[in-house]
């Protein structure tokens, strides 16, 4: 995947961690081919979501897809677990 464009990291609440907040960010990924491609907006979380990538960074990305429903609404939830930078086009 190609990096578009990543977003600053930010705290917020989690039970999972120690001290009740974890950092997370947003990063957009779009599949090589061209811009056309599908795009990914995905969150980073803990340790991965003070990682910085750059536009046109090629990398290889484990990505977690998840729905949840609130108030009678479906949602879809896109979550990097993993981002290895391989190159740069």
């Amino acid at each position: 995947m190609k990096v578009v464009r990543q977003g600053e990291a930010f705290s917020v609440q989690s039970t999972k961690a120690e001290s009740g907040q974890i950092q997370k960010c947003f990063i957009v990924l779009r599949e090589l081919g061209g811009k056309y491609e599908n795009e990914y907006v995905c969150a980073m979380l803990g340790n991965l979501a003070g990682c910085r990538f750059y536009e046109g960074d090629v990398v290889a990305a484990t990505l977690r897809f998840s729905t949840h429903e609130y108030q009678g609404q479906a949602y879809q939830e896109v979550l990097a677990t993993e981002v290895v930078k391989l190159g740069k086009l």
